[in-house]
């Protein structure tokens, strides 16, 4: 695995630490954890028409009192919570704004994403993977079970090694 991703692959593990990532897992409990600790609401909501008709699939809307998160609702159930995974991831991490642009604190942060290609997309989307795969029952396979197939490809791909993800 290049130096680079191994980088983003800490990072990633650094803020997985601090969720509270409960099994069965629960989208509208991490909503609520990560609410707690911000001190405002995350309200999810489907992307207005118009929106998803230009390639946008996700997007992140942050005010002082309030963060939306925008998701595209004509996908599967799956993609969905992914979208929105990778918008939380924005949150994460700590985006405050476009890549290479500074806000004067007073303006709504917006994220939308259409592909992948800089440093905070990559980002958001390796945190929504890894959370994925650590609260999926497929990411958990019982000790002893290899993984098999896509899933295994996924982790060697992620570079996860066989005891890393289940803490032994």
């Amino acid at each position: 695995m290049p130096y680079r991703d191994l980088g983003l692959r800490k990072r990633c593990e650094t803020i997985l630490g601090h969720l509270d990532l409960t099994t069965p897992f629960s989208l509208t409990g991490l909503c609520a954890h990560m609410a707690d600790r911000r001190g405002r609401p995350i309200r999810l909501h489907p992307l207005p028409r118009e929106a998803a008709e230009s390639g946008v699939c996700g997007l992140w809307v942050g005010t002082d009192t309030v963060d939306y998160v925008f998701y595209e609702a004509h996908t599967t159930p799956l993609h969905r919570e992914h979208i929105v995974l990778h918008e939380l991831g924005h949150i994460l991490f700590g985006h405050h704004s476009l890549e290479g642009e500074e806000t004067d604190g007073r303006a709504p942060v917006v994220r939308g994403r259409t592909d992948y290609t800089t440093r905070q997309e990559q980002e958001a989307e390796m945190l929504a993977s890894m959370i994925r795969i650590r609260t999926s029952p497929a990411g958990h396979p019982r000790r002893g079970a290899a993984p098999r197939g896509a899933l295994a490809r996924l982790e060697s791909a992620m570079g996860y090694a066989r005891g890393h993800r289940d803490g032994s």
